[in-house]
């Protein structure tokens, strides 16, 4: 525990605010104001509710075309609240030995998506156009270049697990001396890819999702951005000291897009998250499910947390309040879990878990998180369980 990393700074952008302090207000109450009802990102104008960010994000129009993107205006915006100790860990470490680690499942797939009207209509692309703002690294190349890293930067793409994966990854490449600092998280926006693709599974729901419901009936799908500084010894000024403290992971291909019925790879990754923490599983105060409101997913996530003894934890779905932000929602779930260990969560509040109706019954009994906490808040786990069996538990605990 003494050893595992440390999560030193927090910057955030989502459908429920733009900064730490105003999402964790939104969240600690079960807020539902970002998420919207859009009629521009279905075929034939079928409207959907997403979880989009509304406010304005960082002017990116003095940087070259390929860096100009909605994906990466996200980027810059959650960029800038840890841009200080940023500049701080290369003061004392040097740019050569900070790294980027991003998780992102489309990238800049939207400027692509709007550049194919004219190319349709006229023949040609625009000039605003560059292959490069859609490749998988480009967050990751442009985050190195905003923050003025020559360290190791790379792009993680595992579906809806990336940036889960993407924290593995940076805490490897501290344990391994790689670097000596990692700008870590995820960003996705929204697009009219994944949309259509998700609706083409029927697997969008027709109004606000219900994780864990008895009726729900599909995903909302959202945009986020979520970045850390994980270094391996706390920032001098820190009043909490939240830590990376437990990973796992695994890969059970069991089919492209429907998860292991019974959980199998999903058990496997948060037995081998609290191995490394360190801590039994009751040991933990709060579990973010992955929770994404589809049928499949929520009986075999139930079945999976009551089988590793998780059933008497609180536990929600945040998707309710964000949306499914897709390769950036493992980051954007253990920010979260940052948020409730950090001083902003005076009251010891628990992100509660909305229901329009009521808990399936079908499913294994389970402890729905609402209030604060009974007792003091101290480990945290995540879950993310990707297409293709791309499996992420992430535990975060508080010294």
């Amino acid at each position: 525990m003494s050893q595992a990393p440390v999560l030193t700074s927090l910057g955030i952008c989502c459908a429920l605010g733009m900064t730490a302090a105003e999402v964790w207000q939104q969240a600690s109450k079960g807020s539902r104001s970002g998420m919207r009802w859009r009629s521009d990102l279905l075929t034939a104008g079928q409207a959907v509710v997403v979880g989009d960010v509304a406010a304005e994000l960082v002017d990116l129009s003095g940087w070259p075309i390929p860096e100009h993107s909605r994906n990466n205006q996200l980027a810059a915006t959650a960029y800038a609240q840890i841009a200080a100790d940023v500049a701080k860990a290369i003061q004392r470490f040097g740019a050569d030995r900070i790294a980027v680690v991003i998780g992102t499942s489309t990238s800049g797939i939207a400027s692509g998506e709007a550049a194919m009207v004219p190319k349709l209509q006229q023949n040609e692309w625009p000039e605003t156009f560059d292959y490069r703002q859609q490749e998988m690294a480009a967050p990751a190349l442009f985050i190195a270049q905003l923050a003025q890293v020559r360290g190791p930067a790379m792009a993680v793409s595992t579906a809806c697990s990336s940036s889960a994966r993407a924290l593995m990854t940076a805490r490897n490449f501290l344990d391994t001396g790689l670097a000596d600092a990692v700008i870590v998280g995820g960003v996705d926006s929204l697009c009219r890819m994944t949309l259509r693709g998700f609706s083409a599974l029927e697997s969008v729901s027709a109004g606000y999702c219900q994780p864990f419901a008895k009726d729900r009936d599909g995903i909302n799908i959202g945009e986020a951005a979520a970045l850390f500084l994980l270094q391996r010894q706390p920032l001098p000024h820190a009043s909490v000291v939240i830590r990376l403290s437990g990973c796992g992971a695994s890969a059970d291909a069991h089919h492209m897009s429907a998860p292991h019925p019974q959980g199998e790879g999903a058990e496997r990754a948060i037995r081998q998250a609290l191995q490394q923490a360190d801590i039994d599983v009751q040991a933990l105060s709060y579990i973010n499910a992955h929770g994404t409101a589809t049928l499949l997913n929520d009986a075999m996530e139930a079945m999976t947390l009551s089988r590793v003894g998780a059933s008497g934890v609180p536990l929600s779905s945040s998707k309710a309040l964000t949306g499914h932000t897709l390769g950036a929602a493992g980051a954007l779930e253990a920010a979260l879990c940052w948020l409730m260990l950090s001083e902003h969560n005076v009251e010891q509040a628990l992100i509660p878990q909305i229901f329009a109706t009521e808990p399936d019954p079908l499913l294994p009994t389970l402890t729905f998180a609402k209030g604060v906490s009974a007792m003091p808040l101290r480990h945290c786990l995540s879950t993310s369980f990707a297409f293709g069996g791309n499996n992420m538990a992430i535990i975060l605990s508080k010294d």
